[in-house]
């Protein structure tokens, strides 16, 4: 669905159906409550709304693997930490040092560090049964980790104008949010209510939106109540997630990845931006994520995962720079202010990157899953 949305945007936008394509992106959108009123184009309910469900089950994911998954056992976390710590360090650097003398092209620093969790286990699915499970189980936990980074960076380096009225209200929505959870509330509609006023009150303070759905996902309980054999994180986190493969995802790649190629040459993508983009994802990633994790074995920190040899951890590396959606939104973040001439030239670097590492990431894998293990 992904794919197809990517193609379709690109297709559309390419065609004489592309004022359309953006009068339909520019279509207002109000929800009101008394003398609150947030207004916004659709294209930006996608980004900060639904968005912000998306990172809820990213959210849920985390606390899930946290407390009971594979990041339950801290000693398995030393080796996809230090792959996800050098796969965010080295794409960022490569970057760097080709926008560093931009003052705003520097701010998209962020844009080659994520890994698209969704479609790179999707490219790995593809690869068939033959996959080790400790693979897939690495690059999940990598991603997953990939993804607190993110956020942190979200958080801390993409936030602007902040109103000190709003985020006073967010604190006092996640203090009746902690105080609730003190007293042993376990059912999810109070958190879920709540989760809405806070996320009003964090698009309202200047910082992200989304940010929202993480901190609520915290909240929801991952033990099974009596009874039942699924926890409620669980199964919320089956509830929404067809709705984040097949509309979520899809509806953002649709009004993210159109891109116009008029004018568009191999000059441009030469440009600080895209190259610095495009390398970041193809080459740091996998770069990052390699040493890093040499590093570590080789220092006895950590070991390989079980039945999988060193040309299967490239490929899984490789698959990390599909950076995709999560590079997108980044994106979007990086150059939303004073950074329009970006727009269109960053989408170019993040697409040709993204693509190259997942082609060569399947083939890699398609190649290695062949062999029988060292």
């Amino acid at each position: 669905m992904l794919i197809l949305a990517t193609i379709t945007a690109m297709a559309v936008k390419n065609s004489d159906l592309s004022e359309l394509y953006i009068q339909i992106l520019n279509i207002p959108g109000m929800v009101q409550f008394g003398e609150l009123s947030i207004s916004k184009p659709l294209f930006l309910w996608v980004n900060d709304g639904w968005m912000a469900i998306f990172f809820f089950a990213i959210g849920l994911e985390i606390k899930h693997e946290l407390l009971h998954g594979h990041l339950a056992d801290r000693r398995q976390l030393v080796l996809p930490l230090a792959g996800a710590i050098g796969g965010v360090a080295v794409p960022a650097a490569i970057y760097l040092f080709f926008n560093w003398q931009d003052p705003i092209g520097i701010k998209g620093w962020a844009v080659p560090t994520a890994t698209d969790i969704a479609f790179a286990l999707g490219v790995l699915a593809a690869v068939g049964s033959r996959v080790p499970v400790a693979l897939k189980v690495f690059l999940m936990t990598l991603a997953i980790l990939d993804d607190l980074i993110a956020i942190v960076i979200i958080a801390l380096f993409y936030t602007s104008g902040l109103s000190t009225t709003s985020l006073a209200a967010a604190a006092c929505v996640m203090a009746l949010m902690a105080a609730l959870k003190a007293a042993g509330l376990r059912k999810s509609t109070p958190f879920i209510l709540l989760g809405v006023i806070l996320w009003v009150c964090v698009l309202k303070s200047g910082v992200h939106a989304t940010l929202a759905g993480v901190v609520t996902a915290f909240f929801i309980s991952t033990r099974a109540q009596e009874g039942q054999s699924l926890s409620p994180a669980a199964l919320m986190i089956k509830s929404i997630h067809p709705w984040i493969a097949f509309i979520i995802l899809p509806a953002f790649a649709l009004v993210n990845a159109g891109i116009s190629f008029d004018g568009l040459s191999l000059s441009r993508l030469m440009e600080p931006v895209p190259m610095g983009i495009a390398l970041g994802l193809f080459v740091g990633k996998p770069v990052g994520v390699m040493f890093c994790a040499g590093v570590v074995i080789l220092l006895g920190m950590a070991r390989l995962p079980k039945e999988v040899n060193w040309f299967q951890l490239f490929g899984v590396a490789v698959l990390c720079g599909v950076g995709f959606t999560m590079s997108l939104f980044v994106g979007g973040l990086a150059f939303a202010e004073g950074g329009a001439g970006y727009a269109r030239i960053d989408r170019l670097g993040i697409l040709l990157g993204s693509g190259l590492s997942a082609v060569l990431g399947y083939i890699i894998l398609r190649i290695s899953s062949k062999e029988k293990t060292a």
